[in-house]
C-alpha cells in the first residue's frame, strides 16, 4: 500500500471529543469514509480510535468501527469505576505515542484528532521533533493554547470541503408499493 519514499503515519483519535464537538454541529462522521480520508490526506497506515470503556450496548458501533479499518483502544477501567464517567483518555493517548517514540519508531509522522488543551505538551514537542503531521479538531472551536502553532500544522473537520468527504448520510429506504 505504500512505497518507500510515502510516508508512513499513524493516527491517535480521542473518541470522545471527535463524538461531542461533531456531534455539537448537528453531524456526524461517517467510519468508513473517515478512515479512507485519513488514509488519503494524510497517509496513514495505522488509525488508533481511544474510547472510555466497554459497553455491552454499544456492540454495533464497536463493529463499524472495526470495519473500517481503526484500531480500537479502551480506556481500563475496574467495574465500580465504569459508571463513575471517567472518559478522559488523553493520557492513553499520549502513554501511546510516546511509548512508540521510545521503543521503536515505526511510523514517519503523527496525526491527533481532539481538540483538548491536554495534548499542548505534547503537540509541541511533535512539532520541535518533526514528527506531527497534524493535529485535527473536530469542529471550529478548540483550546486557544493552540493559537500560537502555525496554521499548517492544523486543520479542523467542520470546513465544508473536509465534511462533505466524512459526513455520515442515513440513507433514504424506499417505501414498498
Amino acid at each position: 500500500m505504500f512505497n518507500k519514499l510515502q510516508e508512513k503515519n499513524i493516527a491517535f483519535i480521542d473518541w470522545q471529543n471527535l463524538h461531542l464537538w461533531t456531534s455539537s454541529e448537528n453531524w456526524k462522521i461517517d467510519f468508513k469514509r473517515f478512515r479512507m480520508y485519513l488514509e488519503k490526506k494524510y497517509n496513514i497506515e495505522k488509525a488508533y480510535y481511544f474510547l472510555w470503556f466497554l459497553d455491552e450496548n454499544q456492540q454495533e458501533m464497536y463493529r463499524k468501527i472495526q470495519e473500517s479499518w481503526f484500531i480500537i483502544e479502551f480506556r481500563e477501567h475496574t467495574s465500580h469505576m465504569k459508571w463513575k464517567k471517567k472518559w478522559n483518555v488523553d493520557v492513553d493517548i499520549v502513554f501511546e505515542i510516546m511509548k512508540r517514540l521510545i521503543d521503536k519508531k515505526d511510523f514517519n509522522k503523527i496525526v491527533l484528532i481532539s481538540w483538548d488543551w491536554d495534548y499542548i505538551k505534547l503537540v509541541n514537542y511533535l512539532i520541535l521533533n518533526n514528527l506531527l503531521k497534524k493535529i485535527v479538531f473536530p469542529n471550529k472551536r478548540f483550546s486557544s493554547l493552540y493559537n500560537p502553532i502555525a496554521y499548517n500544522y492544523w486543520i479542523n473537520l467542520s470546513l465544508p470541503d473536509i465534511k462533505k468527504k466524512i459526513e455520515y448520510i442515513k440513507k433514504e429506504v424506499p417505501l414498498g408499493n
